[in-house]
């Protein structure tokens, strides 16, 4: 499965429990990127973001048996991270988003703002 597939896949199960403001950012063509894509979004309570992150979790393990390799973050529910490897998923609470403004560290990356 190519990253881009399993990016998609990370946006689908996103988008299952209405996460808002999703990006995802293309860290391709940035050298030294640690994945080749983020996909970042809000959530407004910890059950939403608990809901988000395992709805990512069953998305991509139905669709290509694939777990993360990494989880962070699952208890405090203010950053989930799940990494892919290739693509990494922060889910946050809406305002510790704010606070650590992923997508300003990585202005380079081409960002894509989907709509909710």
């Amino acid at each position: 499965m190519s990253s881009r597939e399993l990016c998609n896949l990370v946006v689908e199960g996103m988008k299952e429990k209405k996460a808002q403001d999703i990006v995802t950012m293309d860290l391709r063509a940035i050298e030294n990127s640690i994945a080749d894509y983020f996909v970042i979004c809000s959530g407004n309570s910890d059950t939403q973001i608990d809901a988000i992150c395992n709805s990512i979790e069953e998305t991509v393990l139905k669709n290509s048996s694939i777990q993360p390799w990494h989880l962070e973050g699952k208890q405090n529910k203010e950053w989930i991270l799940l990494d892919y490897v290739d693509v990494v998923a922060h889910i946050f609470r809406t305002d510790q988003r704010e606070y650590y403004a992923i997508e300003d560290l990585w202005a380079d990356a081409q960002s894509t703002y989907l709509e909710n």
